[in-house]
């Protein structure tokens, strides 16, 4: 049995920025998830929130929540990613100013992404996917 979330997410809302991955979180803990694997979980769901509020404009953030694997996707409206490569590169970010000030944009999302999902896929055109499995082991 898999049970499904699906939250937006809207560009530039900081207050409400963080809810679908505390939801998420809260229903992993409800269902006996490790910690491990919840703040896993976490992390990554946070970090591709986050990217949605600063660099898009808006999306979805969509858990797959089954026995055996947390499968977490993000999905934009747009405008994707230019260089994919140099976007993953610690530390590198687009985030303008106001956001940096704001404590936001340092450059780790998708590196931060990567390193806690035991399978991670991005794609990028005019909208960017981000597909993310942490496994319940």
């Amino acid at each position: 049995m898999e049970l499904v979330l699906e939250y937006d997410v809207k560009a530039g809302d900081f207050f409400s920025a963080g809810e679908a991955s505390s939801k998420i979180k809260d229903t992993l803990k409800k269902l006996g998830f490790n910690p491990e694997i919840i703040k896993k979980v976490a992390i990554i769901t946070y970090e591709a929130e986050m990217n949605i509020v600063i660099h898009s404009v808006g999306g979805k953030i969509i858990a797959k929540i089954s026995k055996e694997q947390v499968e977490i996707t993000a999905r934009d409206y747009g405008p994707g990613i230019l260089d994919l490569e140099l976007a993953m590169t610690e530390g590198y970010s687009t985030a303008p100013e106001d956001i940096r000030n704001l404590g936001f944009g340092a450059g780790m999302g998708l590196p931060n992404m990567k390193k806690y999902s035991d399978y991670f896929n991005i794609t990028s055109s005019d909208h960017t996917i981000v597909k993310m499995i942490v496994l319940n082991e």
